[in-house]
């Protein structure tokens, strides 16, 4: 039998500059409005910077913002959700450009799945993980935080999305609150599994994984990487 799962096609876009990288999802989000383009699912690493979502307090960036200028590190604002994170080198990052109608339009089921996402490809690698709740929303492993959530959803269509420390410097995270929880301990799949895989390598066995999730049917597209990435890259 056919497959008659939605498609949704996903790139592996390297490294790529976070505020390229958001005007990117949202000219995506709306050729999706228009029935101009398709659903995407954008995988990718950033350059060092700290985003402050909708409900971030400015405070929970501990750093001073002149010596993280001269080491590199952006701090920007965004419009998802959430509060103060890092990302940077080692982290895959996955944006998620969905239309969630009309079968889906949950925005905690939207925020379980994802998180289902991450801790089932976790599981693939021998790292046992859950799902938070609350202020602990993100995916734990023993207590430690191993990836972050932050959504937009605008007519029930997606933007932002997940961050998983891979092999991430997670120093990096000592110069903020992270997502507005002073007690919690990052960790990452490198500290957690003892080794680091290849970032391409997480971004391909998560991608099948997100079409068993999200009932869609993969569908690889290095094309669309490799037409953006003049724009996002830095």
């Amino acid at each position: 039998m056919p497959d008659v799962r939605r498609e949704t096609r996903w790139s592996w876009m390297g490294r790529a500059a976070y505020e390229a990288t958001a005007t990117l999802q949202t000219e995506v989000r709306d050729r999706l409005a228009r029935g101009a383009g398709p659903e995407r699912l954008l995988l990718l690493e950033h350059p060092h910077v700290y985003t402050l979502g909708r409900n971030a307090d400015p405070e929970d960036v501990l750093a001073n913002l002149a010596d993280l200028e001269q080491r590199g590190v952006d701090v920007v604002a965004t419009d998802r959700g959430g509060q103060v994170t890092y990302h940077g080198p080692g982290q895959l990052v996955g944006y998620p450009i969905l239309d969630l109608s009309p079968d889906r339009r949950d925005l905690r089921r939207f925020v379980r799945d994802l998180e289902e996402v991450v801790v089932r490809l976790l599981a693939g690698y021998g790292v046992e993980a859950e799902g938070g709740e609350g202020e602990r929303i993100g995916v734990w492993t023993r207590g430690r935080k191993i990836a972050s959530l932050g959504i937009h959803v605008a007519r029930w269509r997606t933007t932002h999305g997940f961050a998983l420390n891979v092999a991430t410097d997670l120093a990096l995270f000592g110069g903020i609150v992270a997502c507005g929880l002073p007690d919690a301990e990052m960790t990452s799949l490198a500290r957690e599994a003892g080794n680091a895989p290849d970032l391409a390598e997480v971004a391909s066995g998560l991608a099948p994984i997100f079409g068993e999730v999200f009932s869609r049917r993969m569908v690889p597209d290095p094309d669309f990487a490799d037409a953006a990435r003049p724009r996002i890259a830095r």
